[in-house]
């Protein structure tokens, strides 16, 4: 029996869409964030072109491990999803940047999968937990 805009499964669905979309965002909003902290922490300045400039580079990487795993269905998933969009990000991100002509520091790529490691798999966990808890359990 298919679903009706106002049925359970209608709703679980749409609900599930919009979290899929809001861990997107968030996952680019992060990469954003952590690029901001690395320009203010290294005095470059906080103007919103070099931000991008150094956010680019980790936000190609991750959008194309993001496209490969098939985020309509794994954009929650910490393992093994979350740790393959993770690693992609920062590999493909450091040799992007090198690539553009920056550089990559041994401390800069272990800080770079530190906290890209916190945010980008600590939102996973996080968004796991919420979902969880929001989900009618079963009896």
């Amino acid at each position: 029996m298919p679903s009706t805009p106002d049925s359970p499964a209608s709703r679980s669905s749409s609900s599930l869409s919009a979290w899929r979309g809001a861990s997107l965002v968030s996952d680019a909003l992060l990469i954003f964030m952590f690029a901001a902290l690395g320009r203010r922490t290294h005095e470059s300045g906080m103007d919103p072109g070099g931000i991008l400039w150094t956010a680019l580079p980790f936000l190609l990487a991750w959008a194309a491990a993001t496209a490969a795993t098939r985020p309509d269905r794994t954009c929650t998933r910490l393992w093994p999803a979350g740790v393959v969009v993770w690693v992609v990000t920062v590999i493909g991100g450091l040799l992007l940047r090198v690539l553009f002509g920056d550089t990559a520091a041994p401390s800069f790529q272990l800080v770079t999968a530190v906290v890209l490691g916190v945010f980008l798999l600590g939102r996973r966990a996080v968004t796991t937990l919420v979902v969880r808890a929001r989900r009618p359990s079963r009896t």
